[in-house]
């Protein structure tokens, strides 16, 4: 726990009542205390524009480009209230996951400036939503906005969902000004570039299911993901060195988050799958600089990533579980049940 988590822990437990009915997990208390604390400081008309009840159409509304959103905006927060807010997201991201976020904010900076002073680029609108009351039975909450979009859910004193989980950046490399080279998700090109490196021509030909990319994630915004019948390989027929970056690859995505949704939302779900069980894909030029995409799938996740936009130097990727997007099953299975 970090220190501003430890005096954020304090400063809860000395001046708020907790909500859980159940006893919650580490991370889950953590995020009750950080939402208590943040909507503690806000005022009506914050409070108001933070919160929604769980069941709100609203919970669904993610997307990752830049538009019109609801919740809170960093924009509007005094810097305590900023600082709450990191530390709320601080709950769920791992140090490695609150620098990629850092990151992906300070591009909309680097894109103000190469963007002749453009309004929709700027590092404060990101937006907090709270959905539910922390501690009740249900609840969950969202931090987004361009390229970034993090959504948890939370039932019965578990974090039942981590996903959607968005990452995008643009531009992918910053190629001139003080932070030429900067690469905020180099990992997650690099390491699936590993893999075909050991790959032969016939297995090559296997793994590139098409020679043109999608011009995005196919995934999209949709509430429930599209699934497809697995196209590429399965893991399990790679080379041993192909199969070292390929989970060196799943760690790109998966050390973002904080190690118990790490653990028991990511890599219990891949391992369930097994290599056999789990596919991955290329479609585009293998050439570095090339238009590409890629898709690894299981029966219970999908991740995608594009890098098509601005001639190849804008990514999107994303995360999603098939059966516990917001909540998925458990969830839907409690509601019709309750409700």
């Amino acid at each position: 726990m970090s220190t501003l988590q430890r005096v954020l822990l304090i400063f809860v437990l000395i001046g708020s009542v907790g909500f859980a009915i159940v006893t919650p997990s580490e991370v889950v208390a953590e995020m009750e205390h950080g939402v208590h604390h943040l909507l503690g400081s806000l005022d009506h008309h914050q409070r108001e524009a933070a919160t929604f009840t769980f069941d709100d159409e609203e919970r669904y509304n993610f997307h990752f480009v830049p538009r019109e959103r609801k919740g809170v905006a960093l924009k509007a927060m005094s810097p305590a209230q900023k600082k709450m807010a990191q530390a709320l997201l601080a709950t769920a991201l791992s140090s490695r996951g609150m620098r990629t976020v850092e990151s992906t904010m300070y591009l909309e900076q680097i894109l103000y400036e190469l963007e002749n002073q453009n309004p929709i680029r700027d590092p404060d609108l990101y937006f907090v939503s709270i959905f539910g009351m922390a501690g009740a039975k249900s609840w969950g909450w969202r931090f987004e906005g361009h390229h970034l979009s993090l959504n948890f859910t939370i039932h019965e004193g578990e974090l039942v969902s981590a996903t959607p989980a968005f990452f995008g950046s643009n531009p992918a490399e910053v190629r001139s000004g003080a932070h030429q080279g900067l690469r905020v998700l180099d990992d997650r090109e690099d390491w699936a570039r590993s893999i075909l490196s050991f790959l032969d021509q016939d297995l090559l030909q296997k793994v590139v299911v098409n020679a043109e990319a999608p011009r995005d994630i196919l995934s999209g915004a949709q509430r429930q993901a599209a699934i497809y019948r697995p196209p590429g390989v399965p893991v399990a027929e790679l080379p041993v060195a192909a199969r070292e970056s390929f989970r060196k690859l799943l760690a790109a995505y998966s050390s973002q988050f904080t190690d118990e949704i790490t653990r028991r939302l990511f890599w219990e779900r891949v391992n369930s799958e097994g290599e056999s069980g789990l596919h991955f894909a290329w479609a585009g030029g293998v050439e570095r600089g090339d238009l590409h995409y890629y898709r690894i799938q299981g029966k219970s996740f999908l991740i995608e990533y594009d890098n098509t936009q601005n001639g190849g130097n804008h990514v999107h990727s994303v995360w999603r579980d098939l059966e516990r997007d917001f909540g998925g099953d458990p969830l839907a299975e409690h509601l019709e049940h309750e409700h």
